[in-house]
């Protein structure tokens, strides 16, 4: 069995490098990594809402919540589609529906924070009509 180890004759010549160098590899997925970390955060807002800041820690869920928006204009969207406020209570009670007896949908409610008060109150209790009593607010974490 013949192996490839360097000799005295070939001073002159360079062999052959065998290794793999990994530092291109390494910023290559570096730089993936930056640039996911930069888009994942805008690939799950929707409608675009200046929220309120709070300390409250993250809800634990065990399904997909279901997620109304009310922008600063006041217009209401239901998952990104835009709903005419006098057709919201008929799409909120099919989304009660879609719930157990035991275990009504989460709702995660996004509010822009320049609307009044009203406003929010009049779509939470559409909520509260439907059923659908397990309502988050969701807020900016304050750091």
């Amino acid at each position: 069995m013949a192996m490839n180890l360097p000799s005295q004759r070939g001073r002159g010549r360079r062999s052959p490098m065998a290794d793999i160098n990994v530092t291109p590899l390494v910023d290559v997925m570096l730089v993936l990594l930056i640039i996911f970390m930069v888009t994942a955060p805008l690939l799950t807002q929707g409608v675009p809402v200046n929220l309120p800041d709070s300390r409250a820690k993250p809800l634990e869920q065990d399904q997909q919540p279901t997620e109304i928006a009310i922008d600063a204009d006041g217009r209401i969207f239901i998952a990104k589609e835009e709903v005419a406020p006098d057709a919201l209570p008929q799409r909120l009670d099919a989304i009660a529906a879609r719930g157990s007896a035991t275990q009504p949908p989460q709702v995660f409610l996004r509010a822009d924070r320049g609307l009044d008060y009203g406003r929010v109150m009049r779509v939470m209790g559409e909520l509260n009509r439907a059923g659908l009593n397990r309502v988050a607010l969701v807020t900016v974490g304050e750091d």
